[in-house]
């Protein structure tokens, strides 16, 4: 692939990101319902901010409820299509399974990011992922690209090694952009 033709991208993770997660005992869950599905203030401004710097934009979400059973992939692609009207978006990548199927998916695991970068040539080291937890700065370190943790302070395991946290996707958006204008992330 040439390198040339690629482009960098911010891979997304959905809940608490760019829609309102729900709290279960400190842990983040998705909405049950398209009525729940809210998107974030602020998040689609961000996303537009970052696309018109040039940036694709990849939904990379881990949705294991569609594997359990406890939730309908119609219903998740309801969401998607309400999420879809506010914020341009280049693809939505889903993880239906659980962490028992043992699938290349799966956040931690990279494999949403990688397919995806193959998919639209995208250049992972000039690449970033925004996430709210562990699972995705994870993927995000084991594919290559920069990550940045939105800090909802889960009660949850914490991410390691994010090259910054910050307060919400807004804020996430201005790190990623001041970042690429020190030219920072080409030197990694």
């Amino acid at each position: 692939m040439n390198v040339a033709h690629q482009r960098p991208a911010v891979f997304l993770d959905r809940d608490g990101v760019l829609n309102r997660a729900f709290l279960r005992n400190g842990t983040p869950v998705p909405p049950q319902t398209v009525e729940d599905f809210e998107v974030l203030p602020g998040a689609a401004e961000a996303c537009r901010r970052l696309r018109a710097a040039g940036f694709l934009l990849v939904v990379v979400t881990n949705q294991p409820d569609i594997g359990r059973g406890t939730q309908d992939s119609e219903v998740v692609e309801q969401m998607h299509a309400v999420l879809r009207s506010h914020v341009e978006l280049d693809e939505i990548c889903v993880c239906p399974h659980d962490d028992s199927d043992a699938c290349t998916c799966r956040k931690p695991l990279p494999g949403m990011i990688i397919d995806a970068a193959e998919r639209l040539s995208i250049d992972l080291a000039r690449s970033y992922c925004v996430g709210d937890r562990w699972r995705d700065i994870e993927a995000g370190q084991r594919a290559g690209v920069h990550t940045v943790h939105i800090d909802y302070d889960y009660a949850e395991r914490r991410p390691i090694g994010a090259l910054a946290e910050v307060a919400d996707l807004a804020a996430a958006a201005s790190w990623i952009l001041t970042d690429c204008q020190r030219g920072v992330s080409n030197d990694r």
